[in-house]
């Protein structure tokens, strides 16, 4: 690709900045894209991949950094969207020195973007990457941060599940069927707290014992992996890998909601306009899934649980909101969402043009809360 090419590309959908991390003796090989900070300095995970080649990993952060803007921006954050990629096979590749590489070229954007775990992510990794850098959140409880987010992203999901069914004139969680396809971390959590309402769930994992557990631990009906779609429960739960949404699924499906934690569920927007036609109420995903980022935005300031789990039930207003929209314009309650994320965006870069906040000052006044230090922050007081 052509240099005009990729500033091309990069400005297509309003990214500020693209930085290429590379160290050859390290074998680091990154990309951080920050997609705008009009709200804030960029909040987004790192994930680490064996791309197929360079430009598939542009691909991939260039539109996890835009689709964190829109969650940060509906979720009610004082953030921007961003997003790193680490080329590599987690397997074979992680090493001590090449996070803390990473760590590095992070801690050189002063705070315009703040990283988090996330796929191929460990949290030694992410303890690594911390001993170089302030601008790390989601760590372990051992190294002053909150741990795992996984009980808030599922605690998140409920809290629109409910909206969703008030929105169809329904109110009992436990009174419905409910298909999960995946049975990890936020998965299993969401059939927990599924169960707690008494519940009736199918579950499906392309993991026979996630699927053994769920059925053990928490009474579920397994279901093969290729006929999740097609349970007659009402609630289609989607808590795996995204694009599970597309022309063929949306066809089979015999539910009256999709409200699930995986990201980026529709292959397209014609999938999200097939649900809206067939009059299967769609939960966006960004809006839904928010709680994990919520959870870990409060490490930056005067974090508690109790304030993390405050926070994220606001998602079933937020939901509410989207829902309200959407039947006043007659619109599919994915526009509804961007509308109402992007209305926040342009509102707030009206308020930064006539009062602007630079990044030297989110930086500064973000690690004065973070280490109480007045703005400045040893070495020696990093983890690690």
């Amino acid at each position: 690709m052509s240099a005009a090419g990729l500033f091309d590309r990069i400005a297509r959908d309003g990214h500020e900045q693209v930085v290429h991390c590379h160290n050859a003796a390290t074998g680091l090989r990154a990309i951080i894209a920050i997609h705008d900070t009009t709200l804030g300095p960029a909040l987004g995970g790192l994930r680490m991949w064996p791309y197929g080649d360079d430009e598939a990993a542009l691909t991939d952060a260039l539109r996890l950094a835009r689709g964190m803007t829109y969650k940060n921006a509906l979720a009610g954050l004082d953030h921007g969207g961003g997003k790193a990629v680490i080329i590599g096979d987690p397997a074979r590749d992680r090493s001590e020195a090449l996070m803390r590489s990473f760590g590095r070229f992070l801690d050189a954007l002063g705070g315009r973007y703040i990283t988090a775990e996330d796929v191929g992510m460990t949290e030694q990794d992410m303890a690594w990457i911390l001993a170089e850098t302030d601008w790390v959140v989601g760590n372990a409880t051992v190294r002053g941060g909150s741990g795992d987010p996984s009980p808030f992203t599922a605690q998140g999901v409920l809290a629109g599940i409910r909206a969703s069914l008030r929105a169809l004139g329904h109110e009992a969680i436990g009174e419905y069927r409910y298909a999960v396809q995946g049975a990890g971390h936020v998965g299993l959590e969401v059939i927990r707290r599924l169960r707690m309402h008494d519940a009736r769930v199918y579950v499906s994992d392309v993991d026979p014992e996630r699927v053994r557990h769920a059925v053990d631990a928490h009474g579920c009906t397994a279901v093969e992996p290729g006929a999740i779609l097609d349970t007659d429960a009402e609630v289609f739960v989607p808590c795996a890998l995204g694009a599970v949404l597309d022309a063929d699924s949306v066809a089979r499906l015999r539910c009256h909601v999709v409200a699930g934690a995986a990201n980026n569920q529709l292959a397209d927007d014609a999938a999200g306009d097939a649900l809206h036609a067939r009059g299967i109420l769609y939960a966006p995903d960004y809006a839904l899934n928010a709680g994990g980022v919520m959870n870990v935005s409060l490490e930056l300031g005067d974090y508690s649980a109790e304030r993390a789990h405050a926070m994220v039930e606001r998602i079933e207003d937020t939901l509410a909101s989207i829902y309200a929209l959407a039947r006043a314009e007659g619109i599919p309650t994915w526009r509804a969402a961007d509308r109402l994320a992007e209305r926040r965006i342009a509102a707030m870069a009206e308020l930064r043009a006539s009062a602007p906040v630079t990044p030297a000052r989110w930086a500064v006044s973000a690690r004065a809360i973070r280490r109480g230090s007045g703005g400045s922050a040893s070495s020696s007081s990093r983890g690690g």
